[in-house]
């Protein structure tokens, strides 16, 4: 299992949100790329991006944050948020991110999906993010009455390199991880799993890790911007096990 260190990126700066209200942010760092740094300089192996502002307006925002990044470290990103059209996939690839995350345009137009994931095999995800079971969209604002696994059952035969999955209830309230829904995900489908939302301590991960069902990684956030998470003991023990 990767441990994925989260920066979600709200006007140029590195926020956490609580269960995904936009008003309800906390700035951690004025500087993206700073905080990019540190997660690189204590061993992170991969870095997950949110461009917040872009999921909302449905188009990048924060490209000039994300292109900091980029420039800083050399480990992995895949990036999330307002990704939905293959000229913008295209462009953020070509840019130097490892993987772009499809969510809203998953569940408008899983056509494009799997047109990308065969473009670009390996660097395609799908971020399904939930309430109560239900995919919501565009930045979280949107529900639907689309379920989780079958949307991610569509692209079981797609080529796409993981789905991301959120617990949008869980998403910075530092509760814990929905790890039953997780675990069930991951055994509906053989698309490698990475759990997001709620991961908020070393137990939880190893819960995670324990859940019966094989995940490809889990997402963090807030606890590792608090300190309740040790990046370095969180990986280690991720190994270990």
């Amino acid at each position: 299992m990767i441990l994925y260190p989260a920066i979600d990126l709200k006007d140029g700066q590195c926020v956490r949100l609580y269960k995904g209200e936009m008003d309800q942010a906390t700035v951690f760092n004025d500087s993206p790329a700073d905080q990019a740094r540190a997660f690189a300089a204590q061993g992170a192996e991969w870095l997950h991006l949110v461009d917040l502002n872009g999921a909302f307006a449905g188009a990048p925002v924060n490209a000039q944050a994300v292109e900091a990044i980029l420039a800083a470290v050399t480990i992995p990103c895949q990036l999330g948020g307002g990704i939905r059209d293959m000229a913008t996939i295209e462009g953020w690839l070509a840019r130097g991110l490892r993987r772009v995350i499809l969510g809203t345009i998953a569940v408008e137009n899983p056509d494009l999906v799997r047109q990308a994931a065969r473009a670009f095999p390996g660097q395609v995800a799908v971020g399904i993010d939930a309430r109560e079971g239900r995919v919501a969209t565009k930045g979280w604002a949107e529900e639907t009455d689309v379920l989780v696994t079958d949307l991610a059952r569509q692209f079981e035969d797609a080529g796409v390199a993981a789905i991301i999955y959120t617990d949008i209830n869980r998403d910075g309230a530092m509760q814990g991880p929905n790890v039953e829904a997780t675990a069930a995900l991951a055994r509906a489908v053989s698309i490698p799993v990475i759990a997001s939302g709620g991961v908020s301590s070393l137990a939880d991960l190893i819960a995670l890790r324990d859940s019966g069902a094989t995940l490809d990684g889990a997402i963090s956030g807030r606890a590792l911007y608090d300190g309740k998470l040790d990046l370095a003991e969180a990986m280690a023990a991720l190994r270990a096990g």
